[in-house]
């Protein structure tokens, strides 16, 4: 059970520790590269607090960009791991389950009725969108016995994601906001600011640091309920604080940067491969991976046509769709 546990080889501490290099070698040439020409003295510049003109431009636009790009990869990557803890299904993801789907249509709902509303109320509005797309596919698949096997859950997630996205864009058209709601669905942190990364750090940290405090019991969830309940982990309570996180997470992932899939899949699996499948370890290496995961992504969608953007999303989905098929087919032992 321990080898399962813990990949043999390099030590944890060293694993964090290159992981959190790449993260910053990512981050460095992320915030060089675009379609505005920068130099490395630039990008020294405007995380120095430089008040040159050009350097503004890094602080104002670029910097918040990136920063946001690894809370979105992030969040995204906790809230797959915990999903795919809690329910032992390889295939659960945020995007797949409908977290995404009735974030998005809250906020389209929000934009309809309260075109006024701040970035705070989008952001409430989003977790509750959450909750209630998770809590319908989650019902759903519990009507007949065995309903969370991981195909059934993942057919009720693409059943009520495609309903939620119809009532979005139903929203959209017949309250003639289809451009803004089509700007947040379609994914992308083009346009992030301070004020929303203001709002949005809080939750992300408080949503990560909670899952890494409950990660012991995450890991006795995801090997057996009934060895857990026998050490006198109170399930009930924990799998609660453990959804409460995911809703969290993936609305304010959403909230930010509209509807990404497939991050919170592949992340964890990858993981796993590297660290094994103690929840100790996962949790904070997803945080890191799921950020380094965004900073490529986003970079690689602002260069491919510069100056023009490809969207974050539709880059993310040509890699992800392989990907669960693949875990599909090796029946959710990919990388393990």
């Amino acid at each position: 059970m321990k080898e399962r546990l813990v990949r043999k080889g390099i030590p944890f501490g060293g694993k964090l520790l290159a992981s959190i290099l790449l993260l910053f070698i990512c981050f460095s040439f992320a915030m060089k590269l675009g379609a505005a020409h920068t130099s490395w003295q630039d990008v020294w510049l405007s995380l120095t607090g430089s008040s040159k003109e050009n350097i503004l431009i890094l602080q104002e636009i670029r910097l918040p960009r990136e920063i946001g790009a690894m809370l979105v990869g992030a969040a995204l990557a906790v809230s797959g791991a915990i999903m795919q803890g809690m329910t032992r299904n390889p295939l659960a993801d945020p995007g797949l389950l409908g977290l995404t789907a009735g974030a998005n249509a809250a906020l389209a709902i929000t934009l309809a009725f309260a075109p006024a509303v701040n970035y705070f109320g989008i952001m409430i509005a989003c977790f509750i969108g959450s909750a209630v797309g998770a809590l319908m596919v989650f019902g759903i698949a519990s009507v007949k016995r065995g309903g969370f096997a991981p195909i059934r859950l993942v057919l009720a997630g693409a059943a009520i994601s495609t309903f939620l996205f119809a009532i979005a864009q139903g929203v959209g058209l017949y309250f003639k906001i289809s451009k803004d709601v089509a700007m947040w669905t379609a994914g992308g942190l083009i346009g992030t600011s301070w004020g929303q990364l203001q709002t949005i750090v809080p939750v992300i940290g408080i949503g990560i640091f909670i899952a890494l405090l409950l990660s012991r019991q995450l890991t006795l969830l995801s090997l057996n309920e009934e060895v857990a309940i026998g050490l006198g982990q109170n399930t009930g309570k924990v799998k609660v604080t453990l959804f409460i996180v995911i809703i969290l997470l993936a609305g304010a992932a959403v909230a930010l940067a509209g509807n990404l899939a497939f991050v919170g899949l592949m992340i964890p699996h990858i993981v796993r491969a590297i660290v094994g499948t103690d929840y100790r370890f996962i949790i904070p290496i997803s945080a890191i991976t799921g950020a380094i995961f965004m900073l490529v992504a986003d970079t690689i969608g602002r260069m491919l046509q510069a100056p023009y953007e490809t969207p974050v999303a539709a880059l993310i989905a040509v890699i992800g769709l392989p990907f669960f098929l693949l875990i599909v087919r090796k029946g959710g032992r990919a990388f393990s």
